[in-house]
């Protein structure tokens, strides 16, 4: 979940996430109908007038006019910037494939248009794909707590970077997240009660209208698994085929009134313990190879676990130039989410940190074509949804409790997943649409994918999504990283080009490997890289 995106940039679910400031019960027009009400109103389909993002360049850009409020369709109304590349195959193509990167508070006309080379072959030779900012995000109707980037770069500077070490730097967070929350209820409160999960699967369904099918075909990705599975439960017979990789256990997610809890939402998902046994595998296997390969490593793995234990204690005291503990925990934890090449990025971040030296800055990816390259994405975008929609501790002072359990069962990884809440204690709204269950109306067969070692969904939570969903297969993935589109697995693919070109699922219990192992041997210059992924084994 960023979850700051899930693709190296923005997108999974790092930096700021949920909780609520009240308890209220609010009906969606699907429960309003099942509770003898009428249905909702219907929101007019909205037009999409395509054009090349950029002269000759391979996506279209359009953008779409929705409800704020699809209760009141006749209302205010929002806009959705949306991006497509059509299908490469000529006279082959199925239809349009729906994909939403992550987040939430991930934007897919940038992301889409960077990984869109990772999309399954066939996938791309027979599907239009289709992506947008969501709601409240990026390009699209926006929340935007500043009046400038300098503002906003400010802002962003007043607080400790990743985990705050201390009463004084727990202080100056609160205190940027109160301000925080000031800010945004000024600008645009109405906004922020309608950028719910369930406002954008409701999008979504107008999304799919738009572009002319009948029913929807989608691929999510991390924090798009739960808006996946909220668009299955909303509209279950408008579901063609639906892959969710690295997916989030929606009842852990989504259940409880809004309000004080007693634990933060990624404690309750287990992202905590998820990314520790990664961490711990990281440092398994670099200890087991060679410094060539994982600049880290000291020898074998038991030394290299002492090591990292080691530089830990120490930046806690003496940082290396702006790298604190908390800075470095956090690269850490999202230096996990790409086995190819983050870990030996993270292997070499910390050596240099070991002695003493700044980290290099990472490479930004290759801006995409589209009219909106780099947009404004704050982290009011992903608080928006989360607080507004999953129950967190409303109390400060629970948090530093929170942090030392969390730190007693998953160590470094425990305090970086305690802290990706913390705006929520003063986020301002509640969200006026907020799907919770349930989440097994009977649609169309869906595929899960789950990664054994994934540092910020857990496998658990893909089981326990599988057993939810009235009709899903689970494709595991017997690897590490955070998704399976962006740590590649051929035997992966494969499954997820039948299913969704053919809808023919995986046998059960089927299992795959990942192309690329962790810390991979440098490819020797004219030598060429042949890849695993091969099927591992099925079970009945």
């Amino acid at each position: 979940m960023d979850m700051a995106g899930v693709i190296p940039g923005r997108g999974h679910w790092t930096a700021v996430v949920a909780v609520m400031v009240a308890c209220t019960t609010v009906l969606t027009g699907t429960e309003r109908a099942a509770a003898g009400g009428p249905p909702a109103p219907t929101a007019p389909v909205p037009r999409l007038d395509w054009r090349p993002c950029v002269p000759g360049g391979p996506f279209d850009c359009a953008e779409a006019t929705v409800p704020l409020d699809h209760a009141d369709p006749g209302g205010r109304t929002v806009e959705l910037a949306v991006v497509r590349h059509r299908a490469t195959g000529p006279g082959r193509r199925v239809g349009t494939l729906f994909f939403n990167p992550g987040g939430p508070g991930g934007p897919g006309t940038v992301q889409m248009p960077q990984i869109y080379g990772l999309f399954p072959r066939e996938v791309r030779e027979r599907f239009d794909i289709v992506s947008w900012d969501p709601r409240g995000v990026g390009s699209s109707t926006a929340v935007d707590c500043f009046a400038t980037r300098q503002e906003a770069t400010a802002w962003a500077e007043s607080r400790p970077a990743g985990v705050p070490v201390g009463a004084r730097q727990r202080a100056d967070t609160f205190t940027a997240y109160r301000d925080l929350a000031r800010r945004c209820a000024r600008r645009d409160p109405e906004l922020l009660r309608h950028v719910s999960t369930a406002d954008s699967a409701r999008d979504l369904d107008l999304l799919r209208q738009a572009v002319g099918e009948p029913r929807l075909t989608y691929l999510g990705i991390s924090y798009g698994t739960f808006l996946g599975a909220t668009y299955a439960n909303l509209f279950p017979g408008k579901v063609r085929a639906m892959t969710l990789d690295s997916n989030v256990d929606a009842r852990a997610y989504a259940d409880g009134a809004l309000g004080d809890a007693p634990l933060t939402t990624f404690l309750r998902l287990g992202s905590d313990r998820a990314a520790a046994a990664v961490l711990e595998r990281f440092l398994t296997l670099c200890g087991s190879t060679s410094t060539t390969r994982c600049a880290f490593s000291a020898g074998g793995a038991r030394a290299t676990r002492a090591k990292f234990d080691e530089l830990m204690r120490r930046l806690r005291t003496h940082p290396v130039g702006d790298w604190t503990y908390g800075r470095t925990a956090a690269r850490v934890v999202n230096g996990l989410y790409v086995v190819d090449p983050g870990w030996t990025d993270v292997a070499r971040a910390l050596q240099r940190l070991w002695r003493g030296r700044t980290p290099e800055p990472a490479p930004r990816p290759a801006a995409p074509p589209v009219p909106h390259p780099d947009p404004y994405l704050g982290d009011e975008q992903a608080a928006a949804v989360l607080c507004a929609e999953s129950p967190d501790p409303r109390d400060p002072g629970a948090y530093p409790g929170l942090e030392e359990r969390a730190a007693a069962r998953a160590g470094d990884a425990g305090r970086v997943w305690t802290w990706a809440t913390a705006a929520c204690t003063s986020w301002p709204a509640v969200a006026a649409d907020r799907y919770s269950g349930p989440w097994n109306h009977p649609t169309a067969p869906l595929l899960l994918v789950g990664t054994r070692y994934d540092p910020a969904t857990p496998y658990a939570g893909a089981r326990a999504l599988a057993g939810e969903l009235a009709d899903a297969r689970l494709l595991t993935l017997d690897g590490y990283g955070h998704t399976a589109l962006v740590n590649p697995s051929a035997c992966v693919a494969a499954y997820e080009s039948r299913y969704l070109i053919d809808g023919t699922l995986p046998p059960p219990g089927t299992t795959c490997h990942q192309d690329t192992a962790p810390f991979p041997a440098p490819t020797p210059t004219g030598a060429v890289a042949t890849g695993g992924g091969a099927l591992a084994r099925t079970r009945s």
